[in-house]
């Protein structure tokens, strides 16, 4: 398609052209003092187990799940040093075969899940057992979620003031002019200090080698001998950190759209693929609108529904919608569509009703969440120490300035909003690591499971195949001509059928598999269920393979 092309001549141009050696970095590749003291913490984790009980009534949770912590290393050379809790949630495994009343189902351990961020929570995926897609996995595993360190309530970060995060209306130029660049720079400056301000030395201890060593401590604390997991977007990535460390406390691991592990790519070229690709995906949902035309009346091409847009966000730029939707916040909403598709529906009809005079759905869909702005202010902080504690970033603005200037011709939608969320990691004051390299060889890690759609942008598909290329004995399953990201129990039957003869049998296709794309979703047409809209677009904490968090805020599910 036309927008792949796209995606492939914007990388190529752009990804052989990049300077990223930054200042102050300190070669740490994973050493022997951190593998021993993750060894020294699993084996007091497995010692003193976890304490489930009643979890917060805030949480408001059903009486099946439950909750704990375990502790592991603020700085694994130091395992006798300071430590942080983990919070763990977890529904116990119902042994109810769905289909068969009468049958026991048998246990097989834990199965831990992670959503991505970085900066996602995982606490509430023990509820998905009550889902039909689920309910196999339900009985014969103890569904297991975790908040990552630095998510809140796992010793939080902060960078700044949550009540001055989910603010609006905002601007978000496509070409922006340097004055502009300028105040982004110094917004990018004053955040990296806060983050240093506010965590103090413990910052460098927030990023992935550590989530992946928090991992098999949690793997020990719950009593497995080998680990069971499930990551989506960001959570392959140190899930491949984890198989690379200890493969052999690995038993089965689902890797769910697939970050590109190469540690080249890791963080900044990552960031520019994303954003190339997600123009092709942008374009996706304009010829899905514009095949709509008779409910939507957006335009009948993918252009004139680009056109819609455009003077919708004009529009807003001179008068936010209820005050607080500007253009920041329209590209927000609107990125989520990106990310799923059945979205589209809802965004596709905010648009028409507001160009008709109506702007009630999309402030509905795009304004800032006041009750939210702390959960997200707290995301945004472990996000961002994460990724730039993990490697190496360009510490010049001119080299930011020319690769994203470049990118923008050809790949406007996400450019540069995507710049400026990253751009602390250029003025960023803890030490900088070394990427691990991610590789396994043969017969040093059981069989593993790679999916990922091939029109997905928030994590491009040579991601997959480069993540399948370094482990060794891993399977990838793809969906053909599909985008949404996160796919597992999702609307594909095919895949789905996939994970479940892998999780629950072990069984695995050949060493690529493909499964034809779901179906596009249906237009949404006036006066159909609001409710049902706002609880997909707003209560996205529990969707299976779904990344709410980063997605609102165009976090790089790398």
């Amino acid at each position: 398609m036309r927008a792949a092309a796209l995606y492939s001549a914007a990388g190529a141009l752009l990804l052989t052209t990049l300077s990223a050696a930054p200042a102050g970095s300190t070669g740490a590749a994973p050493g022997t003092a951190e593998q021993h003291g993750a060894g020294v913490a699993a084996a007091r984790a497995k010692a003193a187990g976890i304490a489930f009980g009643k979890c917060a009534k805030e949480q408001d949770l059903p009486g099946r799940m439950e909750c704990g912590t375990v502790s592991v290393p603020l700085d694994y050379s130091r395992p006798g040093g300071k430590q942080i809790k983990l919070a763990v949630s977890r529904a116990v495994a119902t042994h109810k075969d769905p289909n068969n009343s009468k049958r026991r189902v048998p246990g097989q351990g834990s199965l831990v899940y992670n959503p991505g961020g970085p900066g996602a929570s995982g606490l509430l995926f023990p509820l998905v057992g009550m889902l039909p897609e689920w309910k196999r996995l339900a009985a014969a595993y103890d569904l297991v979620g975790y908040a990552p360190r630095g998510v809140a309530p796992s010793a939080p970060l902060s960078c700044q003031d949550p009540k001055k995060f989910a603010q609006g209306p905002a601007q978000a130029p496509t070409h922006p002019s340097e004055a502009y660049k300028q105040e982004r720079v110094a917004r990018a400056k004053a955040y990296a200090r806060g983050c240093a301000e506010r965590t103090g030395s413990a910052l460098r201890h927030y990023n992935s080698l550590n989530n992946a060593r928090d991992l098999d401590v949690l793997r020990a604390a719950l009593g497995e001998s080998k680990l069971t997991f499930m990551g989506a977007s960001y959570g392959t990535y140190f899930g491949s950190l984890y198989a690379t460390l200890f493969p052999s406390h690995v038993r089965r691991m689902v890797f769910d759209s697939a970050v590109n592990p190469d540690p080249s790519q890791i963080w900044y070229r990552n960031n520019l693929a994303q954003s190339a690709a997600f123009e092709g995906r942008w374009e996706d949902f304009r010829e899905w609108v514009a095949e709509h035309d008779d409910v939507y009346g957006l335009g009948d091409t993918p252009e004139d529904v680009l056109a819609s847009y455009e003077k919708v966000r004009a529009r807003l730029a001179e008068e936010p919608a209820d005050g607080k939707v500007g253009p920041g916040q329209l590209q927000e909403a609107y990125l989520q569509a990106g990310y799923y598709d059945d979205y589209w529906p809802s965004r596709a009809k905010a648009l028409s009703e507001y160009l008709k005079g109506d702007p009630k759905a999309l402030v509905e869909l795009a304004a800032p969440v006041q009750e939210a702005a702390a959960e997200q202010e707290n995301s945004s902080a472990v996000y961002t120490a994460v990724e730039c504690n993990d490697a190496p970033w360009p510490t010049d603005w001119a080299v930011w300035d020319r690769d994203n200037t470049r990118l923008a011709r050809v790949a406007p939608f996400e450019t540069w909003d995507n710049a400026w969320m990253n751009l602390p990691c250029a003025y960023w004051q803890a030490p900088r690591q070394k990427p691990l390299d991610v590789r396994t060889g043969q017969g040093e890690l059981p069989p593993t499971l790679i999916l990922a759609a091939e029109r997905d942008a928030a994590t491009p598909y040579d991601g997959a195949l480069e993540m399948h290329r370094r482990l060794a004995g891993s399977v990838l399953v793809t969906e053909r001509d599909a985008g949404t990201h996160g796919i597992a129990y999702g609307p594909n039957a095919c895949v789905n059928g996939h994970v479940d003869a892998y999780l629950l049998e072990g069984r695995l296709p050949a060493r690529r598999a493909a499964c034809e794309a779901h179906p596009e979703p249906k237009p949404e047409r006036p006066g159909e269920d609001k409710a049902k809209k706002k609880l997909g677009d707003r209560a996205g904490a529990t969707k299976p393979g779904g990344r709410p968090q980063e997605a609102a805020t165009a976090r790089l599910p790398h």
